[in-house]
């Protein structure tokens, strides 16, 4: 299952948009983080889309949304794509990301405030960071039209690229292989904070590369003969 998840939405009439979007390529879990008042106008810009909305799920946080619903696979979308000194929001592009999805399970693509975006706690919680390119001069994109290119590009890819799907890798799993690595990481020597983006960044690589549940146990088990042997 695919949730489409909002943060903090401060405009019925996008909440609308959304659900219209997300109906044109056939999503139809949406998911509301704390959201305003949903008025009038949310549905009256839904148009056929209104079921969308009646049937939505809140939450009051991003993480509570996570662990109630046992998101396998987190997707983060941002306007503000990291680099080699801002490595949780190094990102790919939404063509990149269905390219590489190939996983079952259960999967969120989040989508941040209209005037904030997603918050770097935020983005913490999320396996891969897609982000579209935009114009330098003007890069903000309505959150309708910014789900509209990631959702086209999953469309497109269950329609015209069909392929045996893998056991996602669980988030549990995921989590004892980074726990695995830091582990090894502490023999390094390296100072507090370098283990730390150590371990950000191979969090990452996890992330991008959509493991399965066997390559996950396979590390795992790599990871920690590993660390006895650096015990012996």
């Amino acid at each position: 299952m695919i949730y489409v998840v909002f943060v903090e939405p401060e405009s019925p009439g996008n909440i609308g948009f959304l659900a219209r979007t997300m109906k044109n390529f056939a999503f139809n879990d949406l998911v509301l983080i704390n959201p305003c008042e949903l008025k009038n106008e949310a549905y009256y810009q839904a148009m056929h889309a209104k079921e969308i909305i009646w049937n939505h799920k809140e939450y009051g946080s991003l993480e509570e949304f996570i662990e109630a619903e046992k998101i396998d696979f987190t997707v983060g979308t941002t306007r503000m794509a990291g680099g080699s000194y801002n490595v949780s929001r190094i990102a790919v592009t939404p063509e990149q990301f269905a390219e590489s999805l190939n996983i079952t399970g259960n999967i969120a693509i989040v989508f941040g405030r209209e005037g904030n975006g997603l918050y770097n706690e935020e983005i913490a919680l999320c396996d891969v960071v897609v982000t579209i390119p935009t114009n330098d001069e003007y890069p903000v994109l309505n959150i309708s039209h910014a789900a509209a290119i990631v959702l086209y590009e999953l469309f497109k890819r269950e329609k015209n690229y069909p392929r045996e799907e893998l056991e996602v890798a669980l988030k549990s799993e995921k989590e004892l292989l980074i726990e695995e690595m830091d582990e090894l990481i502490k023999y390094t020597g390296y100072p507090e904070h370098k283990m730390k983006k150590a371990s950000t960044v191979f969090k990452n690589i996890i992330g991008r590369a959509f493991i399965s549940g066997r390559e996950a146990h396979t590390l795992i088990g790599t990871l920690r003969r590993i660390g006895l042997k650096l015990k012996e």
